[in-house]
């Protein structure tokens, strides 16, 4: 496997999301080596994007969305799941691209279909929030070997609130691979 430079996610937000299908998301706690293959995302444009937690503005919740990219937006839903999306494009512009489900690959027991559930069976909480995806312990690599991948572009998950935004196809994920979300 190979890291990700941050040069990777410093692009077009919607093309990192396609480009991250297939890589590995690693994380390594407690001298535990944790592997997912990505196989599921969501992109999320900027504050224009009124589905983008930066619709908001900056705040402290979002700051890490408006800094550089191929850092960790981690944050907390219902009280219970963390969610991690991954930052992209150029400081300020405040897009990012959620990670919404792995499959298993190296020490991962749980089910992993969904952003809540990812999080959970890869260990990431809010301690992960703003850390730097080209660090040695929280990392997203290329497989030393890629395998083509169809990709399958559907509206966002419960985003209705956001309007014309709801209906944008910014939703990617592997064509028939089981560990995808089911919605």
């Amino acid at each position: 496997m190979r890291k990700l430079p941050r040069a990777f996610y410093d692009r077009d937000t919607i093309a990192v999301a396609r480009d991250l299908l297939g890589k590995y998301l690693v994380h390594i706690s407690r001298g535990v080596e944790r592997v997912g293959r990505i196989v599921e995302v969501e992109a999320y444009l900027g504050p224009h994007d009124l589905a983008a937690h930066s619709a908001r503005g900056l705040t402290e919740r979002t700051q890490v969305m408006f800094g550089p990219p191929g850092h960790a937006y981690v944050y907390m839903i219902y009280g219970m799941y963390f969610c991690m999306n991954v930052v992209t494009e150029r400081e300020g512009h405040a897009s990012a691209i959620l990670l919404r489900a792995i499959e298993p690959v190296t020490n991962i027991d749980e089910r992993t279909q969904g952003p809540g559930l990812l999080c959970r069976a890869m260990r990431i909480d809010k301690r992960l929030n703003g850390y730097d995806l080209t660090g040695n312990n929280f990392y997203i690599a290329a497989p030393a070997k890629s395998e083509p991948v169809t990709i399958v572009k559907r509206p966002r998950v419960g985003v209705d609130y956001a309007g014309h935004w709801a209906r944008r196809h910014l939703r990617f994920y592997i064509k028939g691979n089981p560990f995808v979300s089911k919605r």
